[in-house]
């Protein structure tokens, strides 16, 4: 059970001291985090809910910030909620916020920065989708409560009124949040149909907050699982964000597979649940992955990295290939194949679906196609020209490639996951040497475009560029060779090139060209 005591108290002292305190009532507590939390920001608040108030309305602090104040979390969005519509709220600020914007006034929202402060100021409304609708309709309210009630979930209404700081709970989640459970303000089948990612926050509050989704929400989420089709895909990827990137995705990523989530936001998950890994039989491939993510994330903490959207992405797909490419061979054996390379291009078109960044994309897609390649490595027989390519290929991603490589060992057996950290030790050793020796990072070939010109007497062309490749792979080979070496490799290259050409029949023109006349240097 998740620990939801609040800040001083420990969840034997909730459990077996005092009668638990009913709906709405704060412990002293409680209420000294909620003082804690308006004395973080100075007087802002309390300036602006007296503007208000002398403007004849209500002004009241809602949802996130009260829930994780409460739970002694840090407080970083500042959410206000009033019935003044947008355009009042805008004559209420204007002279005396720093700064105004307006870009989500179509929603009621209205922004503002005051002494380094920023804070969204949004009309009490109700919003609802239509059944094929992808854009919600707003509808201002009048009243708190009500405003309340059209919240997603109970431990998101809870407010506190300025600026004579009441707090307000009429749906009992404070309670909620103190018991560990996730509860609707109304009925969950309707807060879904107003807004049907709330389905895909109920997993995400599980997985970032430790809640326990109640029997009825997890009824609903799951009947109405394929309503999250309306939703934008750029909604459900921060969604989905935010849960990888939470303390325990892997509770949430598991119950959006439970509750049918995942066949409309990550269908490739579910679909791992029946393949067995051919090297870990008595895993199958979904558990086998989910493991793969908590010891990335374990990784992660050891070494200092904050949660890393990227490498955790690459940890929870890197075996999606494996359906696509099982295949079962004599004596039983189950094989598949190059797995990594179809797995690559599955979470590229996968993650590029969901509106992630070219850059996410790109970089979840490379650690999947490189997850087995130390593999090969066995007992440290790689050359150093091996290990520089390894290092070359991950490139930027290298150190999330160090972590997802130790992160996929799973095995029970602790002699092999022995010997594979030892393994790793030594080849991260060897990059770090080579490196120190060589810098890695820039590796290049010895002459750069330019020099290649000069020396085979040619102009920019294809043929650069192929001379190019190659001196780098000389490099890599070899190290690094001198600029007087790598010209020699040159032009006994571009010779090659000439008489090959020859051999085929090619056009001399461009050969000739590559070989440099008399006055090359």
């Amino acid at each position: 059970m998740p620990n939801t005591a609040f800040p001083g108290e420990s969840p034997r002292a909730s459990a077996e001291g005092a009668a638990p305190p009913s709906p709405g009532e704060l412990t002293d507590r409680q209420r000294a985090a909620i003082t804690e939390l308006f004395g973080s920001i100075g007087s802002v608040l309390q300036e602006l809910g007296e503007l208000f108030l002398e403007g004849g309305h209500e002004l009241a602090m809602v949802g996130g910030p009260v829930r994780d104040a409460l739970l002694g979390r840090e407080v970083h969005d500042f959410d206000l909620t009033t019935d003044a519509v947008p355009q009042t709220i805008l004559s209420l600020v204007e002279s005396w916020a720093d700064a105004v914007w307006t870009v989500g006034i179509d929603f009621g929202t209205v922004g503002l920065r005051k002494g380094g402060l920023q804070l969204e100021i949004t009309t009490y409304r109700s919003e609802s989708y239509q059944p094929k609708s992808r854009k919600p309709e707003v509808h201002y309210g009048t009243s708190l409560h009500d405003d309340l009630l059209r919240r997603d979930f109970t431990v998101n209404a809870m407010a506190v009124r300025l600026p004579e700081r009441e707090f307000v709970d009429p749906f009992g989640g404070l309670a909620d949040l103190k018991a560990g459970r996730l509860r609707t303000p109304g009925e969950p089948e309707d807060s879904f149909s107003d807004d049907p990612l709330r389905i895909m926050r109920a997993v995400r509050f599980a997985a970032q907050l430790g809640l326990a989704p109640e029997s009825e929400v997890r009824e609903a989420a799951s009947g109405m699982a394929d309503r999250l089709a309306i939703v934008s895909a750029e909604r459900v990827r921060d969604e989905l964000t935010k849960l990888i990137l939470s303390d325990a995705p892997r509770r949430g990523v598991e119950l959006m597979v439970e509750l049918g989530l995942a066949v409309h936001v990550l269908p490739e998950i579910p679909r791992m649940q029946l393949e067995i890994d051919e090297h870990h039989r008595h895993k199958d491939v979904y558990d086998h992955s989910l493991t793969v993510l908590d010891q990335a994330i374990e990784l992660e903490r050891k070494r200092g990295v904050e949660p890393d959207l990227v490498l955790r992405l690459a940890a929870l797909l890197h075996d999606i290939g494996k359906p696509k490419t099982r295949a079962f061979e004599s004596g039983g054996r189950v094989t598949f194949h190059h797995h990594e390379v179809v797995g690559a291009s599955m979470s590229k078109s996968r993650l590029s679906a969901l509106r992630f960044s070219k850059d996410v994309v790109a970089a979840v897609g490379k650690l999947v196609s490189l997850h087995l390649r130390f593999h090969g490595y066995g007992k440290g027989e790689w050359t150093d020209s091996a290990v520089r390519r390894y290092a070359r290929d991950a490139g930027e991603q290298l150190q999330r490639l160090h972590i997802l490589t130790r992160a996929d060992c799973t095995t029970r057996n602790r002699r092999k996951a022995a010997a594979l950290a030892r393994a790793y030790d030594d080849i991260e050793n060897r990059i770090e040497r080579l490196a120190e020796e060589e810098e890695l990072n820039k590796v290049r070939p010895d002459l750069d475009g330019n020099e290649i010109q000069q020396i085979l007497d040619i102009k920019p062309g294809p043929m650069v560029g192929k001379a190019w490749r190659y001196l780098l792979e000389l490099r890599l080979e070899n190290g690094p060779m001198g600029r007087e070496a790598a010209a020699a490799e040159l032009r006994v290259w571009a010779q090659r090139h000439l008489d090959e050409a020859a051999e085929a029949g090619e056009p001399a023109e461009s050969t000739e060209e590559a070989a440099g006349g008399e006055g090359s240097d």
